[in-house]
């Protein structure tokens, strides 16, 4: 929304209209002012310490409003009151990117709407009455609607500014948002149901305060995750960037590497934190390539037997490099065995069989695939089914068959779509310009002596050479 389109201005003003109307109170209604006083300035200061917690001033997904608040005023106040507490905290909460005022005035407006709808479906379904008395068989009924239609109204107005400020095509525009905004709305109607419950018992307001205190906390830890997360990122970043800044030639190698990795991962059945450290182990996987000399991974003849063994140190190198990184877990020995071959050829300590750890197999695949189905300045890459055949072929002696199999089968039902090939520049929101499936050409090795790039991973049956007749370490 750096330069918003007029369709979306005018979106923005219809919804900020509808959202005023809905928060004039009706004629001759008298609204509660001190409870919406109250409770406006609470969810106001609630929204400050939120966003002041979030990672760098950005708010994580799922961080961005303290629902607990503005949920307690749709299950205690009218309609139009409740579209009224929304209202100060929206409008004065911190916004990091332009145009501030129309984003202001865009998240103001859908919280409005949403509060306004979710009271008015509440009210409808009885639930003043059923949170009065209270009971709860009864009212868990009503607030669940509300949860439901705050949710719905957040997901169809996010939609509608996706069609017309992102040009987000209508058919993909609302996909998943309502999904993804209901686990958060339903835990914060919980506790906004809790605190509204407690407003209206003899306890009042002050005992209603109290459900505040765990979920301030559970924010806080929420952010002290997404703030650790994003130093892990950080850190994994720099340090690819070093390792594509050195190593021209494989641009983009190592994020490709980290995607087929989770393939594998996945299709083998890891848990979600597997897949995690397994991600980072195919993405760091040749960091020790910044030890080794450039004039080696960017030579442009053969390489001699030194040659290739200062090479061969890249595994160990990088082991000693994030050797003290302690959330990378089991990468740091996929950084270091990626090379090892099931019939003990490998390097660096010619490791056999499951004496490899599985990290590194699950890795060294990966790598493989990479390797032989990306452009690079020598030759043009392989198909990705003679890349799979290749690795059939070599599986049980330099490939592991269990980790050859689950990517034949993670690419059978996903396909695959590499965004970024050394010979091709990114492109804006990661979408290819080329998929890399490109049918072999004359550069390309065919028949039992299929070699890939030795930095890479050497896709042969047979023991490295000691030299290659061709451009070095890719």
């Amino acid at each position: 929304m750096r330069s918003v389109p007029a369709r979306a201005r005018v979106y923005i003003l219809c919804v900020a209209l509808t959202g005023g109307a809905c928060a004039v109170p009706a004629p001759g209604a008298r609204p509660p002012w001190p409870a919406v006083l109250l409770l406006a300035v609470l969810y106001a200061g609630c929204e400050q310490i939120t966003r002041c917690t979030a990672v760098g001033r950005r708010v994580p997904r799922g961080l961005g409003t303290f629902f607990p608040v503005l949920l307690a005023a749709v299950f205690l106040l009218p309609p139009s009151a409740a579209a009224l507490v929304a209202l100060p905290g929206a409008l004065c909460a911190r916004v990091d990117r332009h145009p501030r005022r129309l984003r202001r005035l865009w998240r103001a407006a859908r919280l409005t709407l949403a509060a306004w709808v979710s009271a008015w479906v509440y009210a409808a379904l009885g639930g003043p009455a059923a949170g009065a008395a209270p009971d709860f068989p009864y009212v868990l009924g009503p607030a669940g609607a509300a949860v439901l239609a705050f949710s719905a109204v957040l997901a169809a107005l996010d939609g509608g500014i996706l069609v017309t400020a992102e040009r987000v095509p209508v058919r993909a525009a609302w996909r998943g948002l309502f999904a993804r905004s209901l686990a958060p709305v339903t835990v914060h109607g919980l506790a906004g149901l809790m605190m509204a419950v407690l407003w209206a018992s003899p306890y009042g307001p002050a005992a209603a305060l109290l459900v505040l205190l765990p979920m301030g906390v559970s924010c806080w830890a929420f952010a002290q995750y997404h703030r650790e997360r994003a130093a892990h990122q950080a850190t994994i970043r720099a340090l690819v960037q070093a390792v594509d800044i050195k190593d021209k030639y494989t641009r983009g190698h190592s994020e490709r590497v980290g995607r087929a990795s989770v393939l594998i991962a996945r299709e083998l059945g890891l848990d979600d934190e597997r897949v995690e450290v397994l991600r980072f182990a195919g993405i760091l996987h040749d960091v020790g390539k910044l030890g080794v000399p450039t004039r080696l991974l960017r030579k442009d003849g053969p390489l001699t037997a030194q040659e290739r063994r200062v090479i061969e140190l890249h595994p160990e190198y990088g082991h000693e490099m994030v050797r003290g990184i302690g959330f990378l877990g089991e990468a740091r020995a996929a950084i270091l065995h990626h090379h090892e071959r099931i019939d003990g050829s490998g390097y660096p300590y010619g490791l056999t069989g499951t004496q490899i750890p599985q990290c590194a197999r699950l890795v060294a695949v990966a790598d493989a695939f990479d390797a032989m189905t990306s452009t690079r300045s020598y030759r043009r890459a392989r198909p990705v089914e003679a890349a799979v055949a290749e690795l059939r072929r070599c599986a049980g002696a330099q490939f592991d068959p269990e980790m050859v199999a689950a990517l034949a089968r993670a690419l059978a039902r996903y396909g695959w779509h590499p965004e970024v090939t050394a010979d091709v520049p990114e492109v804006a929101g990661g979408v290819p310009e080329q998929s890399g499936n490109v049918p072999s050409g004359p550069g390309v090795p065919s028949g039992p002596s299929v070699t890939a790039d030795t930095a890479d991973t050497a896709v042969t049956s047979t023991p490295p050479a000691p030299a290659v007749s061709r451009p070095a370490a890719r």
